[in-house]
């Protein structure tokens, strides 16, 4: 029981990603690499986000600075996609 109760807020997140990404894609006529590395318009949330972002790594300079470190051109395509909101939570990672 406790673990449905876990797995469902999982699920409805997942649903909300590609709710939100598969639409920004196609509006932007951009595609993102599926697991074998072909183009996919789209591609299933857990590939994006599982397996895509492992990886970025947080690096703290000083107390206040925060840079995203790793950071590639589709994880700036998808960042741009999903809006402002996210492209400033990784503005210090160029």
């Amino acid at each position: 029981m406790a673990l449905m109760a876990v797995m469902m807020p999982c699920l409805m997140v997942y649903a909300a990603l590609e709710h939100r990404i598969r639409p920004g894609l196609a509006e932007h006529r951009r595609t993102f690499p599926d697991q074998k590395g072909h183009p996919a318009e789209s591609p299933a949330a857990r590939w994006r986000f599982l397996q895509v972002f492992t990886g970025i790594h947080v690096l703290l300079v000083g107390q206040i600075t925060e840079v995203a470190l790793n950071l590639n051109t589709h994880h700036r395509t998808l960042l741009a996609i999903l809006g402002e909101p996210y492209v400033d939570l990784y503005a210090n990672s160029e």
